[in-house]
């Protein structure tokens, strides 16, 4: 399969139009529901392994982010044989009352997984709370960047976002 065969499999499954209101408030007339293709088995997979290639050399944890990272990331890690650690919007307050369940990630190099970036909003939230467990973040994937300002508002935190697809590949 092609990167454009892709690309189009995935805006099929997942491009709407109409009127949605993002998770930073903007107004968009096209919307990627991330989970139409995290629901697909034989499809996530195929994101999966072209994302696994994107890892940058020496990472040592991948951090999927609450909700939709989780699906992603176990699905990369498949691939590229890492730990995986879950990231919560907010430490629970019961049980181990973590923010970011399974793998250890303090002292390690730490690759924030999200499924669609628009603002970067969350991976900048995470990326902070997972540095103050110790982590050393400096790098994002996803599988999606919608272009609309994410990347640069991650590149002022330090972080480099890398996209398997960006809103232009779905056009």
């Amino acid at each position: 399969m092609t990167d454009s065969d892709l690309a189009r499999q995935v805006r099929d499954v997942s491009r709407l139009t109409g009127e949605f209101t993002l998770r930073s408030g903007r107004i968009a007339n096209e919307y990627f529901d991330k989970y139409q293709f995290e629901a697909d088995p034989l499809l996530l997979d195929k994101l999966a392994e072209r994302m696994a290639v994107l890892i940058p050399e020496g990472t040592e944890v991948l951090a999927g982010l609450e909700m939709g990272g989780i699906a992603v990331v176990t699905a990369v890690a498949r691939h590229a044989k890492l730990p995986t650690a879950f990231v919560r919007k907010q430490a629970k307050k019961y049980g181990t009352a973590r923010l970011a369940e399974g793998a250890e990630v303090a002292g390690r190099r730490v690759l924030v997984v999200e499924d669609v970036v628009t603002s970067g909003g969350q991976v900048v939230l995470s990326t902070a709370d997972l540095r103050k467990l110790g982590a050393h973040v400096d790098h994002a994937l996803c599988v999606i960047d919608r272009q609309e300002g994410g990347s640069e508002a991650l590149a002022a935190e330090g972080i480099t976002l890398r996209a398997l697809l960006t809103r232009e590949d779905l056009a």
